[in-house]
């Protein structure tokens, strides 16, 4: 999946400290050059949010439609993670969703077998190994979460209305909330409207939505996406106590958004004393100018957005919606590199892969693209066909062998079920 290696270049002879690289003072003196460390980071963390991708069951055939591929036990080997030995999954995280949502996210099977009617899986958490660990001298958490598995068609359908984010608020500034609805609920102008946006943080109501939901009837979501992540997240706290921790969150697409929204929950609820980084590609806009507000009270929070500067879905919603930027932006341009087409294709535009391949080769906007760090070209060509031909790389390259499908006793050709260890679990 990941072929990522530091090269030697002027700017890497020292490591900048680990504090620097997940966004003390904001990457300062970090980003222009992009320093190797952190341009290494960055791609780790895309190479994460890849693992949902190529991990996760999107043919609805299959009853495991809409799980992972994958158990824990050899997640990383299997979506070929370079240097996969160094981490291991702590816990896989599923969501449903009380909003209508579109498959492009909430993938459910045609079998009447189906493995779970009303979940998915979203994503998971990840540390760095005990031995690892003790040879950097810290214990990083990453948690990822699964984007679209197809890339525009969620845009018209989830909407774009902003709501309260007061369920993630704690539990002062949750009263401070419900006083400004009060204040502002009898009559609405655009004074009114305008107040409300500086005062009452919202996001988004389906990224919220998907974050928060659960579902009685599902093993998998009896408890929501954030409680499975909170409940995790503190016991690795205490687990790993005593140890320098760090979190770093990461996402594509709606899993940046829900990367930012989980960032938020986990600063604003108690996790105040280790930094909280979250790395994002491709993220559209989450929430509002309060929420922007809100999120820059938390000291140990950054947020750094990798984007491609021709695409089209970081700029969804939208200022006039009420929606405000949020983080440090990255802005790349996937046609700065001679390797890929001259694509008029959206999706090309957004694609993971091809801004993970530009950030391997980005020396800023006005110098020429060079390769940085060592990371296969044939990467980008994963699930679409952005590459030249003269690259050599077959389009959409990355599938199961035969598509799942296997020869049974009777000689029959049947989907192929997952070996036990790959089984779909309930987590809590």
């Amino acid at each position: 999946m990941e072929t990522t290696t530091q090269t030697q270049t002027p700017n890497s002879t020292t490591e900048p400290a680990w504090s620097a690289l997940v966004g003390e003072n904001n990457w300062a003196g970090l980003l222009d050059p992009l320093d190797v460390h952190l341009r290494t980071l960055i791609l780790r963390c895309g190479d994460f949010c890849q693992g949902t991708y190529d991990a996760f069951n999107n043919d609805a055939n299959s009853k495991y439609a809409g799980s992972s591929r994958y158990g824990h036990a050899n997640f990383f080997d299997k979506v070929m993670l370079q240097d996969a030995a160094n981490y291991e999954i702590a816990s896989f995280l599923y969501a449903t969703a009380q909003v209508s949502v579109p498959e492009a996210f909430l993938l459910h099977s045609l079998s009447r077998e189906s493995w779970d009617r009303e979940s998915n899986w979203i994503g998971y958490v990840a540390v760095t190994t005990d031995q690892y660990s003790k040879s950097i001298g810290r214990r990083e958490i990453y948690v990822a979460w699964r984007g679209t598995t197809r890339n525009y068609e969620w845009v018209n359908v989830l909407g774009a209305e902003l709501v309260s984010a007061e369920q993630l608020l704690k539990p002062e500034n949750n009263n401070t909330v419900n006083k400004d609805l009060t204040q502002t609920g009898a009559e609405v102008s655009s004074s009114d409207e305008e107040e409300e946006d500086d005062k009452i943080p919202k996001v988004m109501r389906g990224w919220l939505s998907m974050y928060t939901s659960d579902d009685s009837k599902s093993a998998f979501t009896k408890l929501s996406a954030r409680d499975q992540l909170v409940t995790k997240i503190n016991e690795l706290r205490e687990k790993y106590k005593g140890e320098k921790l760090s979190i770093a969150l990461t996402g594509h697409s709606l899993g940046a958004s829900l990367a930012v929204v989980s960032g938020f929950d986990l600063v604003e609820n108690g996790v105040t004393d280790i930094p909280v980084a979250a790395f994002v590609f491709g993220c559209p806009q989450v929430g509002n100018k309060a929420f922007k507000t809100r999120i820059s009270t938390h000291p140990n929070l950054r947020i750094m957005h990798i984007k491609n500067t021709i695409d089209m879905i970081p700029h969804y919603p939208g200022r006039l919606l009420g929606y405000r930027n949020i983080g440090t932006d990255v802005v790349i341009d996937t046609r700065k590199s001679p390797y890929l087409k001259d694509s008029k294709d959206p999706g090309d535009w957004h694609n993971l892969q091809a801004m993970l391949h530009v950030v391997a080769g980005w020396n800023g906007e006005e110098g020429e693209f060079e390769l940085k760090v060592k990371r296969s070209v044939a990467l980008v060509n994963k699930s679409c066909d952005f590459l030249k031909t003269e690259c050599s790389v077959p389009a959409l390259w990355w599938v199961e062998k035969n598509k799942g499908m296997v020869r049974d006793e009777n000689g029959e050709w049947v989907l192929a079920p997952p070996a036990d260890e790959d089984l779909p679990v309930p987590e809590y």
